[in-house]
């Protein structure tokens, strides 16, 4: 059942309790009906309809208020039940289908419904209140008859409107009812006047309350213009603060081209938790400008170190740690009326403390940048990013349940991970604004010089003659564009790390080579692989896999030569999904050599037709030559530095990276006070499959435990080979109990691999388990009493498989 049904249903109960109590009212209305005076009745009902006709809008809601009310009052004093009944009937009547003509059956029913209860209410009260003590013609009766009257319509009217939009019953009864209060107490003062005049001069004079009836509209509409008026400057202001978060916005989106989409889906995730947790009005605003603003930080980050496809340094991270506190200390000059600072300041807190800026922890963080963190993180996971694909959905949600209580507030992650499904759907029915494309690409004609000139020229450029100004311009462009092309060829050889080279050509070689889109594709056996990219349709670029002379760059690095202005959609794979479209036009392409020839195509992409001209080729191939070199040497050192600390035959870590990660690890549990689980694992009967089977397929074995021993590890967890046929698993916050489990997947792992290699159950594993910091506080002793715990078990093996080793060597021998 969607979620507006129980409303709906709830509204239907109320109203046809009411539809029933009216009819109540009616039967016993009409089976006690008596007039004493009939011409006085149909006066009073003639003047009823024409003061029905006076309606005004209500702010705020769809309905309509009119001042039938007072003659309401005014027949509780001086008519029967049923008369009153009567006339409060037709002035509904006239009050609901005068100049409307949208009104639905159960409006009507509603409406038809609710003035019969009421003035059956106060005709009760009244009659209640002169038979016990007070005199009929009491003012105080009055009073009381007039506040049961309007308590009752008003919140019945509340009542509707919570269940049938949601709205909070006393916050709309005060928003918009609570200030015609006064007015009623009026309306029972002009019916208390009436009812005197009329006991001492005739029911005719009631035909002088017709001008208080019209006065009293006009100060109903002039009340309600003027907070019709204040409404709207509220809302332009209110629109104001967004306009100034969506060009806020717009800042972020021209630093990181990315992060639109992700943007508007926070929000949106945001937004809908904010209600099911019960934010407050303040809360929500505030967490809704935080959505969109929360990453504005970024805009004191360098572009490299946003836009990098691959893991930060210790050095780039911190400084891309800085993004929350330049994100707050830019929006404090904005002052906005709700506290979006402390949320935008703490969206990267985390609930045990370990995160930053400043550490905060549970409840100190505001409960905006919990929810704010949550939802971040999931769209995060679910999104494609320069450094990794994009996860399916359920299992970024359940690697966000993972950190709850750890990274996360467990309340916020419960709700949603009980709606994230629900909230996936209406992000995705929301029509998505396009970003505003900023024209950073605009080349201004006007503008001869700075005010203070340019460095390289002595004389302004407008006081030269024009042969003269084109010819050192000409040199200073020269000066220029050699200038930079040696402080980029000095910066090639700074670094022997491909991703950190990359990101530094990006943004150096972008001043040179205007580009919309830059990728380089690294030559392995005959594919070509995306080593880096940036700029627009990133996503499609990073999924390529280009066959050697395929395509614009696969041609490039089988011909060892370049191309000028080549199509980009010729490269296999790029647009053969017709749910992609590009706007990218032209196209750059490179081969870069090292020793051994073509290591790499760097290609450029622009939205122009043939928007590269042959300057841009010159600078190109006046680097490659470098760029090569340098490309090749860092895949030497990225294979030596893998080679140091990978095991060749299972890709896993080796021993050396083991001991370094476990001490790390440690640390961190140490600071953060979790647990730390350490397998040590030996395989029994290894070397009986490879005397019986060849090393060849011992080698297979080991390969597939590896992989078996990956795959069931966590994200965070960490498997390596010791050497030989042992291997060792760290498992960060793993209690003893899912330690049990954990060895369990392992044995049924080998068991599973040891049939798939030699046919039978020839193989088995041994496991020792220790945990920090019960078993030891540091590496080696965690290890040792791991190892110990192993070969206890291992033991223990033999001496069960002893006696039925002994049974099969007896069988044989017989």
């Amino acid at each position: 059942m969607s979620e507006s049904s129980p409303r709906q249903v709830g509204a239907q109960v109320f109203i046809a309790a009411m539809a029933l109590a009216a009819l109540g009212c009616f039967c016993v209305a009409l089976t006690h009906w008596q007039s004493t005076d009939p011409l006085k009745f149909l006066c009073y009902l003639a003047v009823a309809l024409l003061a029905s006709s006076l309606k005004i809008k209500l702010p705020g809601i769809n309905g309509t208020m009119s001042v039938n009310f007072l003659f309401i009052l005014l027949g509780v004093l001086e008519m029967s039940f049923a008369e009153t009944l009567v006339m409060g009937f037709g002035a509904v009547l006239v009050q609901s289908y005068w100049k409307s003509s949208n009104l639905k059956p159960i409006h009507v029913i509603f409406n038809f419904s609710q003035l019969p209860v009421g003035t059956a209410a106060a005709y009760v009260a009244y009659q209640f209140v002169t038979t016990h003590g007070l005199h009929r013609n009491d003012p105080l009766a009055l009073v009381l008859v007039a506040i049961t009257y309007f308590a009752f319509n008003t919140f019945a009217m509340a009542t509707i409107i919570r269940l049938t939009e949601g709205k909070p019953v006393l916050k709309v009864w005060s928003e918009c009812y609570f200030w015609s209060f006064p007015y009623y107490l009026v309306g029972a003062a002009i019916a208390g006047l009436v009812s005197f005049l009329n006991r001492h001069i005739g029911w005719q004079s009631s035909l002088l309350v017709l001008p208080p009836v019209y006065l009293m509209y006009r100060s109903y509409r002039l009340y309600l213009s003027k907070l019709e008026d204040e409404t709207r400057h509220a809302e332009q202001v209110s629109n104001l603060h967004l306009r100034t978060i969506e060009a806020l916005a717009l800042a972020i989106e021209a630093k990181d081209h990315t992060t639109h989409d992700h943007l508007q889906r926070v929000r949106i995730y945001a937004m809908e938790l904010a209600k099911d947790l019960g934010l407050s009005a303040d809360e929500t605003e505030a967490l809704q400008a935080a959505s969109v603003l929360h990453d504005i930080g970024k805009l004191a980050v360098p572009e490299h170190i946003i836009s990098k496809p691959g893991k930060l340094t210790p050095e780039e991270f911190e400084k891309m740690k800085i993004h929350p506190i330049i994100g707050a200390e830019i929006l404090e000059q904005v002052e906005f009326p709700y506290p979006v600072v402390p949320i935008v300041s703490a969206h990267h807190e985390k609930w045990d403390g370990s995160g930053y800026p400043n550490g905060l922890k549970a409840e100190d963080i505001p409960i905006g940048a919990r929810i704010l963190a949550a939802v971040d993180c999931l769209d995060a996971l679910a999104s494609d990013r320069q450094y990794r694909r994009a996860l399916p959905l359920d299992e970024a949600m359940a690697r966000v349940v993972d950190e709850a209580g750890k990274s996360f507030d467990p309340r916020v992650v419960e709700v949603l991970q009980r709606r994230y499904v629900e909230l996936e759907k209406l992000a995705r029915s929301q029509p998505v604004k396009a970003p505003a494309k900023l024209s950073t690409d605009v080349k201004v004609e006007r503008g001869l010089a700075p005010a203070a000139g340019f460095a390289e020229a002595e004389t302004p450029a407008s006081q030269l003659p024009d042969q003269r100004r084109d010819y050192l311009a000409s040199i200073a462009a020269a000066r220029q564009e050699a200038q930079m092309l040696f402080e980029l060829s000095h910066d090639l050889g700074n670094s022997l790390s491909v991703d950190d080279t990359l990101s530094m050509l990006s943004v150096r070689l972008k001043r040179l080579v205007p580009y919309d889109s830059m990728a380089v594709y690294l030559k392995q056996d005959n594919l070509l692989t995306p080593e880096y990219v940036s700029g627009d349709n990133f996503r499609l670029f990073s999924s390529l896999r280009i066959p050697l002379g395929e395509g614009l760059s696969g041609w490039v690095a089988q011909n060892s030569k370049p191309i000028l202005n080549g199509n980009p959609s010729v490269e296999p794979g790029y647009l053969n999904d017709p749910t992609k479209y590009s706007t990218l036009r032209s196209a750059l392409a490179v081969p870069l050599e090292g020793v051994g020839g073509v290591v790499a195509v760097l290609a450029l992409y622009r939205t122009h037709q043939d928007a590269f001209t042959k300057d841009h080729l010159r600078i190109l191939l006046a680097i490659s030559s470098k760029l090569g070199f340098t490309i090749e040497n860092a895949l030497k050192y990225r294979l030596a530095e893998d080679s140091a600390t990978t095991d060749y035959l299972t890709g896993l870590p080796n021993a050396r990276s083991l001991f370094l990660h476990l001490d790390r690890e440690i640390a961190r549990c140490k600071r953060s006070k979790l647990p730390l689980a350490v397998f040590v694992s030996d395989l029994d009967g290894f070397k009986q499959v490879n005397d019986r089977f060849g090393h060849f397929q011992g080698n297979k074995l080991l390969e597939m435990f590896a992989k078996g021993l990956k795959d069931c590890c966590r994200e965070y967890d960490y498997a390596a080979r010791m050497g030989g046929d042992e291997f060792v698993l760290i498992a960060p916050g793993l209690t003893q109990d899912a330690a049990a489990e954990m060895a369990q997947r392992l044995e049924a792992i080998i068991a599973e691999v040891g049939k798939a290699v030699c046919g039978e159950g020839l193989v088995s594993v041994s496991i020792g388990q220790a945990f920090y910091p019960a078993d030891g506080t540091n590496a080696e002793h965690l290890l040792a009493e791991a190892d110990r715990r192993m070969y206890a078990v291992k033991s223990s093996h033999h001496a069960t498989a002893g006696p039925d080793k002994e049974a099969r060597s007896a069988s044989a021998t017989s």
